[in-house]
């Protein structure tokens, strides 16, 4: 299954983004207990898992809700 443009960006951004802290997918699946798997195919937008997108919005500094905006509602 192809990755849309927005996830594909997306998940290069986050990539990128981990990698200039020092920090891999395995690495932070092995700090939640996780398959690395299980972080990419989130970060691909395959998969959703909130304590997943937590973790990776958090290594980066941001929020899950600004990370991935349209897995979340916006308040009116």
């Amino acid at each position: 299954m192809p990755l849309h443009p927005t996830d594909s960006l997306r998940h290069e951004a986050i990539k990128r983004g981990l990698r200039e802290l020092g920090i891999s997918f395995g690495a932070l699946a092995r700090e939640l207990d996780v398959s690395k798997t299980s972080v990419v195919t989130v970060s691909q937008g395959h998969r959703r898992s909130h304590r997943i997108q937590e973790a990776i919005a958090n290594k980066l500094g941001t929020r899950p809700e600004d990370l991935f905006p349209d897995r979340y509602q916006r308040s009116a």
